[in-house]
């Protein structure tokens, strides 16, 4: 393609990486497919592995695309230079898929698609493609890909396993993206000094001294594209000896600004004009320059340089050329060549391009040019380019003459900078902002901003402080907004805890609060509900937090996901707990929503570990983690529950690290929740003594939120641990929240702990109440440690006989759920009664894996592999895949046959 490359070994002391990249195309052609990440700093040879990978693959279907700088901050761009071949199928993609990346790619107008259907139907559009033969996709800086493609791009590449399908992308170092970190890598190496010799030798034509050779290849540090541009016009008598080879400091970017110095000033003008212009059409840059008084012939001196190639496209020899283009040019010139552009641009076919170059151009504020962009920021929010409509917005905020109006674009841009997972940026804006100037109104929206803020980075500290003064302020204003501010505050201030919550100040804000309109929303009556809980009136609370979980404001409750499971545990209701986030799953699923769906199948997840279905926890989490592509990251409330019911060893690591993250962030409700987690996992075991420490710990810094289930795990630690004064406590402070409750969770909660601490004939009613309750309650969990603490008490009273009865039927069931502690803990306790446990049929290696275990299940019940794999977010061939392990798992040979089957029997653990 460029002339300094024609006929040189490029990829000279590449073999390994040769040989990595062959293999990796073998296997797609055979089925299996993956993704790797092709890094290493800007001119190692990446791209050069790419374009032999391109040439060995001729026989596959090849997608390619390049990431450009200046198109970071447009959504789905680099997605549609992907698949623009791909037009023409649109029309074969499922309905929501196909309207969604219609929507992001622009071809319809529509509310900003969900980025998860974006990311379905990339996947389900290569793999319908990778039937036809096998697919080859490549992506080159990988870098400057804007974040909607590049996380449409990452999901897509964990999901191709069982598709024809090889993924290669090339990435820069040291750019990390967190969204390609759980994909394998390749770190293209410095070449070593007998290739770099090698390489020079085959570049230079001419004999050159050892000397000037030694010095060129130490300089070069082994990057190829350093070597090569080194080399470009040394003189005769520097080959021969001569000192004159200039020191550049080793920077690539610099290597090529020397070489645009040598360049006449039209030539340099046009570069920096092609290097403003993202798009590589030949068309609009022949107009803008034209419009920048240059002729075509200023192109010649950059082409035979082999610095530009224009044909079809506009591209340059090499990303850095691009920058140092743009970055070598004066600010006058560029806002020229933007306004160059600007004026070519159809503001019919792409406003949006358009409104940024008028932007770039304008030297000091301008309304007309401000009013364009915010404009363009509403069109790019609807195709769901977060990261761009903030860029957009803060521009034409600076852009604004009118202070009011400047403000409500800073503002907005600053809210939509946070959604967009930019919260530092958030804050960086709101520094701009004069508080002295500011209307009420105004005023409350930049405190709601900074405690949505600090709730976002810390999840609790800092958070309820300014979300209070935000609500005090617009009391006057908006009663009904000002009350929904309180219940976040509120909450905020709970989250946080021992460690910074200030939760009277919360709540005796809440009281005097505008009392609510009427009718009263559900905020309404939650916020009452917890105020009065929290200032002693528990039964009535209660009942108002039962009514507002029983009443049906999905819209409400998709905001405060998380809010659902705390409330309904507070309140021990189990089934609106289950209802409000199934609920929530069915429309995150349909309506794609990527932000809900993953919160909701977490959350969902902790009532399941109380109805029994670890295994179903375990496949809701799994897929959870999947979506968000969770890597590093600390383990999350539910994920520490299952942990301990099912007796993990991990646990207590997985307790300290949480501990760890949550005091650096000041959530101190998850430092209390982790050790309850802890109690659970060392009453599994048996370690009275550990868990008493820890429950005693969990309900001495909750004041609200698993107070009464920590209460729960403290009777039985306290009781086995021969403390009866701290049981007695414990049991006073559970009975003041199942008391509450009309629920038979808490009816069978308080029967079991009244077990716990009573005797004879009293605690045999209680034991026998409590299997009652929790029976009909659902939560089989639950249930099953109840039994065993049953079958315990009567082994001790010297019914063996009964005790066994209890005992088998404890261990047989929790060890079918998955609860291996506290099954482990039954089977000890028979054997004490002369009778030794069964041992599991299958072994570990026959089970189900979470993700084979939610397959079967939707067969089960008569899904296709196409409606699963809308679903479960994978390929259907994925699906197929997987049922091909489940059928050999469980040695049957049709979908027909796993109905009715027990499948969470047959699940890992």
């Amino acid at each position: 393609m460029w002339e300094l490359w024609n006929d040189l070994d490029v990829l000279k002391g590449r073999q390994r990486e040769i040989g990595t990249l062959t293999g990796l195309l073998d296997e797609a052609r055979a089925g299996r497919g993956s993704a790797l990440i092709v890094r290493g700093e800007a001119g190692i040879g990446k791209t050069a592995l790419l374009e032999h990978a391109a040439q060995t693959g001729s026989a596959m279907r090849l997608l390619r695309a390049t990431g450009v700088e200046f198109e970071m901050g447009l959504p789905f761009s680099g997605l549609h230079q992907l698949l623009a071949p791909l037009s023409g199928r649109l029309g074969r993609l499922p309905d929501r898929q196909r309207e969604a990346l219609e929507t992001a790619f622009g071809l319809r107008s529509a509310d900003a698609p969900d980025r998860l259907m974006v990311a379905m139907a990339t996947l389900t559009l290569i793999s319908e493609i990778a039937e036809e033969r096998p697919v080859l996709c490549l992506v080159d800086d990988v870098q400057w890909l804007d974040e909607a493609s590049a996380k449409a791009l990452a999901f897509a590449a964990r999901r191709i396993a069982a598709e024809p399908v090889a993924m290669l992308l090339g990435l820069r170092d040291p750019v990390r993206i967190p969204e390609l970190d759980s994909l394998p890598s390749l770190t293209v190496p410095e070449l070593s000094d007998s290739d770099a010799r090698a390489l020079l030798t085959a570049a230079l034509h001419a004999p050159l001294d050892e000397p000037i050779r030694d010095r060129i290849v130490a300089e070069a540090r082994g990057n190829p594209l350093a070597l090569l541009e080194l080399t470009v016009g040394i003189r005769p008598g520097e080959m021969a000896g001569g000192f004159g080879l200039p020191v550049r400091g080793g920077a690539m970017e610099e290597l090529f600004r020397r070489r645009l110095d040598d360049l006449p000033d039209p030539t340099r003008l046009l570069l920096l004009t092609a290097s403003a212009e993202p798009l590589g059409d030949p068309l609009l840059l022949w107009d803008a320059v034209r419009r920048l008084g240059l002729d075509v012939a200023a192109a010649a001196p950059a082409e035979d340089a082999g610095l530009l190639e224009i044909d079809a496209r506009v591209r340059f020899r090499h990303p850095l050329v691009r920058s140092a283009a743009y970055r070598s040019a004066s600010p006058s010139q560029r806002r020229a060549v933007h306004k160059a552009l600007a004026e070519a641009t159809d503001p019919a076919l792409d406003p949006d391009r358009r409104a940024w170059h008028r932007a770039q151009a304008a030297a000091g504020p301008d309304e007309d040019i401000a009013a364009d962009l915010a404009a363009a920021a509403d069109r790019v929010r609807m195709r769901g380019g977060l990261a761009a409509t903030a860029a957009f917005l803060e521009r034409s905020a600076h852009l604004t003459t009118d202070p009011s109006t400047r403000l409500t674009r800073l503002l907005a841009a600053a809210g939509v900078k946070l959604d967009a997972g930019a919260p530092d940026d958030a804050v960086a804006l709101l520094a701009h902002v004069d508080e002295a100037v500011l209307s009420p109104m105004a005023q409350a929206q930049v405190e709601t901003l900074r405690g949505r803020i600090a709730f976002a980075v810390r999840r609790g500290m800092d958070a309820s402080a300014p979300l209070l003064r935000a609500a005090q302020r617009v009391e006057p204003l908006n009663a009904r907004l000002a009350r929904e501010i309180h219940l976040d505050a509120l909450f905020a201030s709970v989250l946080a805890g021992h460690l910074g919550g200030d939760i009277d100040t919360a709540v005796q804000a809440a009281r005097a609060a505008v009392p609510a309109p009427h009718p009263p929303t559900v905020v309404d009556v939650l916020l009452d509900g917890l105020t009065l809980i929290l200032t002693g009136d528990r039964p009535v609370g209660a009942a108002l937090v039962r009514q507002a979980l029983a009443e049906g404001d999905d819209a409400m409750w998709a905001r405060r996901v998380q809010m659902v499971g705390a409330l309904a545990f507070e309140v021990w209701d189990v089934d609106s707990y289950v209802s409000i986030l199934n609920r929530q799953i069915s429309r995150a699923r349909t309506l794609g929503a990527l932000t809900l769906l993953p919160q909701a199948l977490s959350t969902v997840a902790g009532a399941h570990l109380r109805l029994g279905q670890l295994h179903t926890a375990a496949s809701l989490l799994d897929q959870a983690t999947e979506l968000v592509a969770a890597t590093g990251t600390a383990p999350s409330y539910p994920h520490l529950t299952l942990a301990a019911w099912q007796g993990d060893s991990a646990t207590e690591d997985m307790v300290g690290a949480a501990v760890k993250d949550a005091t650096a962030r000041g959530e101190g409700l998850l430092v209390a929740f982790a050790h309850f987690a802890l109690a659970i996992h060392r009453n599994g075991h048996g370690d009275y003594t550990g868990a008493l420490a820890a429950a005693e710990y969990a309900s001495s810094h909750l004041v609200l939120v698993f107070k009464g289930a920590a209460s729960r795990e403290l009777v039985e630690a306290a009781t086995r641990a021969d403390a009866p004064d701290i049981a007695q406590q414990a049991f006073a402070d559970l009975r003041e929240t199942t008391q509450a409750s009309t629920t038979d969770f808490a009816a069978g909660t308080e029967h079991l702990c009244a077990g716990l601490i009573t005797h004879g004939a009293q605690a045999d009613h209680h034991y026998q109440a409590a299997l009652e309750a929790l029976t009909a309650s659902g939560c089989l969990g639950d249930l099953e440690r109840a039994r065993l603490l049953y079958g315990e008490w009567l082994r001790r009273q010297g019914r063996r006989s009964e005790a066994r009865k209890q005992l088998r039927e404890a261990h047989e069931a929790l060890t079918a759920m998955g609860a291996e502690g506290f099954a482990q803990r039954a089977a000890r306790e028979l054997g004490a009664t002369g009778e030794r446990a069964r041992k599991r049929a299958a072994g570990d290696t026959d089970r189900l894996t979470a993700q084979e275990l939610a397959i079967a299940r939707q067969v089960a019940a008569g899904a296709t592999s196409k409606e699963i794999a809308a679903e479960l977010f994978v390929s259907p061939r994925t699906v197929d895949a997987h049922l091909r392990n489940i059928f050999r798992k469980l040695s049957i040979t049709s979908r027909r046959q796993l109905r009715g089957m027990p499948l969470d029997d047959l699940a890992h653990a």
